[in-house]
């Protein structure tokens, strides 16, 4: 039944059920007042899918062929079901007659472009394992990912922004040049055999993508509903980098079963349908974009837009008049652009209706806008981490302003969630505590990482988010802080270690701490403050040159310090709030 016109008491009423604890919360998970334990669990009236990407999209094309599937405006592409099935189907056969098999890692590095999206489900229909790479890394970032994952295939763009992905790939593997396409053998990425690049001319050693559409025939035509059949739902079919806290990005691995649910999850609290359209201007590579976007529009039939290749403010107005979207993603700094921008009341944005705003917290003053200037009333706030396929808590459509900016909403269905004190116990309702989540959407592990997965995921299933967090007496979470001193920079998540170890190869560097200090743009900004080895002459700038191009731009430092000493405590351990503390002040108040 609907219960979105109901109140709080009434849903409690009609929907309350007792838990095998003799717990009393409804179905969204609601602790009832009588309980004090911060602890929630999803309702579970709608059962799991236990299918696969494919099985999930060969469902939807039969129901929704010819509606529009995807939209590519800045390309002047449009695909309804039938075109987008007719393309991937190519694609998996293309990839099939290169040789790559069920369980070979294939990465994608690559702005948003509709190869993308067709690489995500051809992959997906042949059991290959999609390896997504942040289109902002760098060399060793790269070299890094593409080894640890041991991708045999790599499908790369050829350009965006600074970078100049094929420089960079045959930088790594300069035995391009001298090899047939699919028959690479490098020194630094053994694995790594076939490049596809998305340029209808990438060079020596490289395939064109456009090639590979017709290169399959008859013979891998005839074996994709057979490798499709063999497809598990519990199958990994992705690897998303997250950053690590020991400097090395962990190789998050998702299953079909994992992302085809939390995608119809969340489009599921917007109450989407095959009516719906959403402009997606969020990465691809992110499961923002990946999951909650791709995946969540092909679990109800509904229509995917693609303004541009990355945000830009402009392009999205653009694409949402002229494609009456009804639902718009992206994280508060996209928003504030978007609402700021000078030409916003020239667009016809009455079609808007609801969305997510995730990826950092979202100032009151924000949503009133976006729900007055972008027509957006039922916006909804997102909280998750990659690590669990994302999405545990989300507003509802009607909660009220203040709860969709001072909580990250209420707890998903299938997802059990309880917050845990320094003791390792569960703390009382509103007391804070570390985050922990079990369910369906727990990641598989890091890939070929058990150390740091056993690490991670704890306890018969929890997996331990490292986000501080305060559960309401309604069953509302509140993220108050992070375990480990995480920088969210305009939705990006930075964890310092990373930066700081990759600093430290420097070799005038002799003591490195890195932190977050407070943005007005992009709620955090990345700051080093850094002890130099004697007689060296190392500056601000020299430090930003150290970095750039190595790893991405929004982990290189804003601001960096030269210090001769680094706060510490008693026992050697260095104070970060203290420095944190020191910087802010510097900056309100410059020299």
């Amino acid at each position: 039944m609907s219960i979105l016109n109901e109140s709080l008491a009434d849903k409690i009423g009609k929907v309350a059920v007792e838990t095998t604890e003799g717990e009393t919360k409804d179905k969204s998970g609601l602790i009832a007042p009588e309980n004090n334990r911060s602890y929630v669990a999803g309702e579970k009236s709608e059962p799991l899918k236990y299918i696969t990407i494919p099985d999930m999209f060969r469902e939807t094309v039969s129901k929704f062929g010819p509606r529009d599937a995807l939209v590519f405006p800045a390309e002047g592409k449009k695909l309804t079901y039938y075109d987008l099935d007719r393309e991937i189907d190519a694609l998996a056969s293309g990839l099939l007659a290169l040789g790559l098999e069920k369980g070979d890692r294939i990465g994608i590095w690559s702005p948003n472009r509709i190869e993308w999206i067709l690489t995500q489900y051809a992959t997906a229909r042949i059991g290959l394992i999609l390896v997504n790479i942040n289109p902002a890394y760098r060399l060793s970032e790269l070299e890094y990912a593409l080894n640890k994952s041991g991708c045999r295939a790599l499908i790369t763009a050829d350009k965006f922004k600074s970078s100049d992905y094929l420089q960079m790939i045959r930088t790594l593997a300069p035995e391009l040049e001298k090899c047939e396409p699919g028959r690479l053998n490098a020194a630094k990425l053994p694995a790594l055999k076939i490049v596809i690049g998305l340029t209808d001319a990438p060079g020596a050693g490289i395939y064109p993508f456009s090639e590979i559409q017709g290169l399959g025939g008859p013979a891998q035509q005839l074996r994709l509903d057979s490798i499709t059949k063999s497809l598990s739902p519990d199958d990994p079919i992705n690897i998303q980098f997250t950053s690590g806290t020991t400097g090395a990005p962990k190789g998050a691995t998702l299953t079909h079963f994992n992302i085809v649910n939390n995608a119809a999850n969340v489009v599921g609290r917007m109450n989407f349908t095959e009516a719906d359209r959403l402009c997606i201007p969020v990465p691809l590579y992110h499961c923002f974009g990946m999951v909650m976007g791709s995946l969540g529009c092909v679990s109800r039939g509904a229509c995917m837009v693609f303004p541009g290749e990355a945000f830009d403010p402009l392009e999205t107005l653009t694409a949402v008049a002229r494609e009456r979207c009804t639902a718009l993603y992206g994280v508060p700094t996209m928003f504030v652009a978007m609402v700021d921008h000078p030409k916003l009341s020239e667009f016809d944005l009455t079609s808007l209706r609801t969305g997510v705003m995730a990826g950092a917290p979202c100032p009151i003053e924000v949503m009133k806008r976006v729900i007055q200037q972008m027509n957006m009333s039922e916006v909804t706030i997102c909280y998750g981490m990659t690590e669990t396929s994302p999405v545990s808590f989300q507003s509802d459509v009607d909660d009220p302003l203040e709860k969709r900016v001072a909580t990250v909403g209420r707890i998903h269905p299938h997802v059990e969630v309880k917050i845990v004190g320094e003791a390792g116990a569960e703390v009382a309702v509103g007391e804070q505590g570390e985050l922990w989540t079990r369910g369906y959407s727990v990641m598989r592990g890091y890939w070929e990482d058990e150390e740091r997965t056993n690490e991670a995921i704890v306890d018969g299933g929890w997996m331990r988010t490292g986000d501080l967090a305060i559960l309401d007496a309604e069953g509302y979470c509140q993220i108050v802080g992070r375990l480990k001193d995480m920088i969210i920079r305009g939705g990006e998540n930075i964890y310092p270690r990373e930066i700081e170890e990759f600093l430290f190869i420097h070799p005038d560097i002799q003591e490195v701490q890195v932190f977050g200090v407070p943005d007005d743009k992009f709620g955090e900004e990345v700051c080093a403050w850094i002890v130099t080895r004697n007689g060296a002459s190392l500056d601000e700038a020299a430090v930003k040159a150290y970095c750039q191009n190595q790893i991405a731009h929004y982990k290189i430092p804003r601001y960096v310090r030269m210090v001769s000493e680094l706060p510490m405590t008693v026992t050697g351990k260095p104070q970060k709030f203290v420095m944190r503390d020191e910087m802010v002040k510097q900056l309100k108040n410059p020299v």
